[in-house]
């Protein structure tokens, strides 16, 4: 399967906030649906956050997770991500909840301390439909985003007894060496799905010279021991995309990472933007790995072994 790449779909995410785009999903409905839609364009993983349903907050109760869950369990065989990221205004506890309790096949995990800055986008955006939304990118002015060793090592002794596998988020090359150590350590196994991700304030930038270097240092300290993937911020995000499928890696989009399709166009859809790497995929004389296909590449466990 050298030639399959997994294309995962970040559905909503807690960055962006309703007033941003109207086609970002809110409710459990809209979630379930905008993942169902995302996998039938050709998404082989979704990598999912809840918000409350109301004002479009995150919400990293159980609870939040369990409608959409259910919907996308019954109607598809896409691998189910659940993010341990939440919000980088939650602790730790309240962010490994959701995947302690649902048990999925994949948690996304982020690898190490880093500013986060989110105000930039007061820049663009001035008029907010929620009275949390401005205080929340203003906030990111002063915000460090923890995830220290203990927290780490905390979200891994959790959740390595359901049989989880992990999305590891690496915003710089220091996360790639903490995971070195953790692995090292043999609380994470290999296949490693390393997701480098480039662009956001805070973290490693987005030119082609960084997607290198990240990949380079990957290569040195994991060899043939992990699975690459890619995410970027923004306007880079097909751009980053396209580097990493050219170069035998997968890749990640949806309207967590990016808001847009083009220049100046708002994307209608999660599926938009997995239609959209599908095409660059196909392009390149590659094909889209089915979520059976991507289960076999990262060695997950199996939809039948999930708690939801």
């Amino acid at each position: 399967m050298a030639d399959k790449v997994i294309i995962s779909c970040a559905i909503t995410g807690s960055i962006h906030t309703p007033s941003m785009s109207p086609h970002l999903p809110v409710t459990q409905a809209e979630i379930a649906q905008s993942a169902l839609e995302a996998a039938e364009a050709g998404a082989a993983i979704v990598h999912l956050h809840a918000r409350n349903p109301q004002d479009g907050r995150p919400d990293q109760s159980p609870e939040a997770f369990e409608p959409f869950l259910r919907v996308i369990k019954q109607q598809s065989d896409v691998v189910v991500n659940l993010t341990t990221g939440g919000s980088p205004y939650m602790p730790v506890e309240e962010r490994v909840r959701p995947a302690e309790v649902w048990r999925p096949e994949v948690a996304s995990l982020n690898m190490g301390s880093m500013n986060f800055g989110l105000f930039p986008m007061l820049k663009r955006y001035k008029d907010f439909r929620h009275d949390w939304e401005r205080p929340m990118l203003e906030g990111s002015n002063d915000l460090v985003f923890r995830n220290s060793f203990k927290d780490i090592r905390y979200a891994l002794e959790t959740l390595n007894a359901t049989g989880a596998r992990y999305e590891f988020e690496c915003y710089d090359t220091s996360h790639l060496y903490n995971l070195h150590y953790f692995w090292q350590e043999g609380l994470v196994e290999a296949p490693l799905f390393i997701q480098t991700c480039f662009g956001l304030l805070g973290g490693i930038g987005s030119h082609p010279d960084d997607v290198m270097h990240m990949k380079r240092t990957a290569d040195r300290l994991f060899g043939d021991n992990y699975r690459w993937s890619v995410l970027a911020a923004g306007s880079a995000q097909m751009k980053v995309a396209a580097m990493a499928a050219s170069m035998g890696g997968h890749v990640r989009v949806g309207l967590e990472d990016s808001l847009w399709l083009g220049r100046g166009q708002l994307a209608p859809s999660n599926a938009a933007q997995v239609t959209r790497v599908r095409q660059i995929i196909e392009g390149l004389g590659l094909e889209i790995a089915s979520p059976d296909e991507a289960r076999s590449i990262l060695s997950l466990k199996g939809a039948d072994k999930v708690g939801f």
